[in-house]
């Protein structure tokens, strides 16, 4: 499932990650990420990375261990790995799984190494001080004094862990109960600081407290409930430093400056009535920083995407660290041996090293760099098979699409039975537009290797711009086994088509927010076939797809109860499975209705016009499909209608354009696709290149005249300005790639004849 992970942050965030030198690693659990915080050039690079339920976050020198739904994964850094994972020569680290210690699902939270290197957790569940067993999931070193007996019932919810001298010494827990759940029933001040050594509660009638830290001689904590900070020195009663606008929890330090995760929380049974939720009313998820000195918030970093909770912060001595997944390519040629062993190693092979180069800066995006390193080898090793692939792919990502032809075909002809070859030549000639070469090729990669999922995948694809939806759909289910899509995590079986009449079943969202709303459509049918429908989808899009008709629930990302649902299914798989061909495709005019709470400004103008230029930066082909805004906007000059700008988020440049030429800018109010809509709903056109925006005006029935580069997406087909998905669309089709002369030449006609169409 395709969810959307970005982030916004101040200057100053950059500034002190870059002069502290350091990187900040963060755990969220509910978006089911950890996340490397990393400033590069003049900004923050975030690099998110999935992980099942990650809270805890312990670390050491060249090492760090993250608690997980039922294990603790333990990562080393192996830093000569780094430059080459793609993400630039400036890597100084690179953190790759080591071992993975089962646990059970024993609700880790946060967890420390103490000055032996023996690591120490808290083991939530039953409600204790936790350290790893070889022979054992763990072994229980420490209980409240209050706790009779272990169980898995989260008695008093126990939930940081501190250390002071390098051994564990502080603990905080959200209520001193020995009943199974019994902290719930005095969360707003049932919250205690405990010394493990002595057993003595420093702190109580705290709300819901978090983060045990000893620095600087003093005790600090976050009063997560009232979303502060908060510190304790010797002899002294509990201070508050600073106040949050989000529920605290994660803390760290860079020298004075505190480093403090937050999270939006939602009104619930767990968080209602708490002084945070009274005091903030627009609670924010991300990292804060506070001055201990003054108790001044003097940088922050806010999750702009599907993050809303963080758990764990860890500050990290690095510049600019990566960190890999267990599915990583580079775990199998990485290896960390010791000097002894390394001073005897056989001479590697002369191709290795020049081969890694080229590699490294195709994976960094420097291709024409790349083809030249590739080019050097190939001069002195010709018939070296990897290297030839390597060079045609490259030139296929360097848009070179008749001399990456050229080096795949030769390379075919010496190795007949490469079906990767035969896969890539397919989509360069599927770029060119000659579909059926492009056809061939893929039935032939699959018919040498009939599990080859990326070439089914492309096929699909291929069918179904086609308009063979009947063979498209199946192909197209391959795409689950291609390294690009994360299948959805269920213990439930997957809804093929069977009857259903008397069961929940789970849709969950997946791809891009425009793949999301065109594909709504099937929710109504799907609702005549079962009981109830959960939907499963970003916070962004939630209130609007709960006003689709047959949609029991909108559920956001986070832990889902296991007999909430019997069956599941993603939202792209629906049209396979409800047997949907051209000739039973729904296509109302308009299938999405504003929800009521969607308050957004009146708009102004006998004729409105809506404008949408580019899509998400991170689209594999928004090179291809985005259009200069100077371009567009030179069309709206003598026009007798008011413009607005949907694009979001917008650069100071496109903001100067806008301005310039008399455009209102909408982005102020555009967060949350439901306000989005309800603004859209208001403009007699909207005219947008292929992006969410399109879909979204769309779907309200609004007229809509969609820019499509010359190989567009396959949901457009091959020809024609009108949409089979779209009743109130109208494309505008390039004639040649990367010209968008005709388009806008189209585009420029029918504005200046708007009296017409209105």
């Amino acid at each position: 499932m395709s969810e959307i992970f970005s982030s916004q942050s101040t200057d100053s965030f950059r500034e002190l990650l870059t002069l502290g030198r350091c990187n900040l690693l963060v755990s969220t659990y509910q978006a089911g990420q950890l996340v490397m915080i990393r400033p590069q050039g003049q900004g923050i690079n975030t690099h998110f990375m999935a992980f099942d339920r990650p809270m805890g976050i312990a670390k050491r020198d060249n090492e760090f261990a993250v608690g997980g739904a039922a294990s603790i994964t333990t990562f080393r850094n192996l830093a000569a790995v780094g430059p080459k994972v793609g993400q630039g020569d400036q890597v100084d680290a690179c953190y790759l799984p080591r071992k993975n210690h089962v646990t059970g699902a024993i609700d880790i939270h946060e967890m420390g190494y103490d000055k032996y290197d023996k690591l120490w957790f808290i083991n939530t569940k039953m409600s204790c001080l936790a350290t790893l067993d070889n022979d054992h999931s763990f072994k229980p070193e420490w209980r409240p004094p209050f706790i009779s007996a272990y169980d898995l019932t989260d008695r008093c919810h126990l939930n940081g862990l501190g250390f002071r001298d390098g051994i564990p010494r502080y603990v905080s827990m959200l209520g001193a109960s020995d009943e199974p759940g019994g902290w719930r029933k005095n969360k707003i001040s049932g919250g205690q600081i405990m010394d493990i050594i002595t057993d003595d509660v420093l702190v109580d009638g705290l709300c819901m407290p978090h983060s045990p830290r000893w620095y600087k001689n003093a005790l600090w904590f976050l009063s997560s409930g009232s979303g502060q900070l908060m510190r304790m020195e010797k002899g002294k009663a509990p201070e508050v430093v600073a106040e949050l606008p989000g529920f605290t929890r994660g803390l760290d330090f860079i020298e004075r400056y505190a480093i403090i995760g937050l999270s939006q929380i939602r009104e619930s049974s767990t968080f209602a009535g708490l002084p945070l939720t009274k005091r903030v009313e627009e609670r924010q998820s991300g990292v804060w920083v506070v001055d201990t000195q003054s108790g001044q918030i003097v940088a922050f970093l806010v999750f702009t995407g599907n993050v809303q909770e963080v758990f764990e912060i860890k500050v990290l001595p690095h510049q600019f660290a990566a960190i890999e997944d267990g599915q990583s390519p580079f775990l199998a040629n990485s290896y960390e041996l010791p000097d002894k062993v390394l001073k005897n190693l056989a001479p590697v092979d002369p191709v290795q090293a020049p081969l890694e180069a080229a590699s490294r800066a195709h994976v960094n995006g420097d291709l024409e760099n790349a083809l030249n390193l590739y080019r050097e080898v190939l001069k002195q090793h010709p018939n070296h098979q990897v290297t030839n692939q390597q060079y045609g792919v490259c030139l296929l990502d360097a848009k070179k699409w008749h001399e990456a032809i050229e080096q795949l075909e030769k390379l075919l002809r010496q190795h007949p039975d490469n079906a990767e070859a035969m896969n890539s030549l397919g989509y360069a000639y599927q770029e060119l537009g000659e579909d059926d070469q492009a056809m061939q090729y893929f039935d032939q990669a699959i018919a040498t290797d009939q599990q080859f999922a990326l070439a089914h995948y492309n096929r699909g694809k291929l069918l179904l711009k086609q308009r063979n939806y009947t063979v498209g759909w199946p192909e197209y289910e391959w795409r689950w086994q291609t390294p690009q899509f994360v299948p959805f995590k269920s213990d439930k079986p997957q809804w093929q088509g069977e009857d259903i009449s008397d069961k929940t079943i789970l849709v969950h969202s997946e791809q891009g927010n425009g793949d999301h709303i065109m594909f709504w459509r099937f929710l109504p049918l799907l609702a005549e076939r079962c009981k109830e429908i959960i939907y499963f989808g970003p916070e962004n899009l939630a209130p609007l797809v709960a006003e689709i008709p047959g949609v029991g629930q909108s559920r956001i990302p986070g832990a889902l109860d296991k007999d909430l649902f019997d069956v599941y299914c993603p939202l792209m798989s629906l049209p396979q499975y409800l047997g949907i061909t051209l000739e039973n495709l729904p296509a109302p005019e308009r299938y999405i209705e504003i929800p009521k709470q969607a308050v957004v400004s009146e708009l102004k103008g006998q004729r409105k016009i809506g404008l949408a230029w580019s899509g998400a930066a991170s689209h594999v082909n928004e090179s291809n499909r985005a259009i200069p805004l100077a371009d567009l906007l030179a069309l709206t000059e003598d026009i007798d209608a008011q413009f607005y700008s949907l694009q979001m988020p917008l650069s100071n440049d496109e903001r100067d354009l806008l301005k310039q030429h008399n455009i209102i800018d909408l982005e102020p109010e555009l967060p949350g696709y439901a306000r989005t809509a309800a603004l859209v709903d208001q403009l007699d056109l909207v005219i947008s290149v292929d992006t969410a925006i399109a879909h979204l005006a769309a779907a309200l029935g609004k007229k809509t005249w969609i820019l499509l580069c010359k190989n567009a997406d396959w949901r457009w087909h091959e020809s024609g300005d009108i949409s089979e998905w779209y009743p109130t669309a109208k494309l505008l089709r390039q004639e040649n790639a990367g010209d968008w002369h005709e388009p806008l030449n189209v585009l420029k006609k029918r504005l200046t004849e708007l009296k017409k169409d209105f």
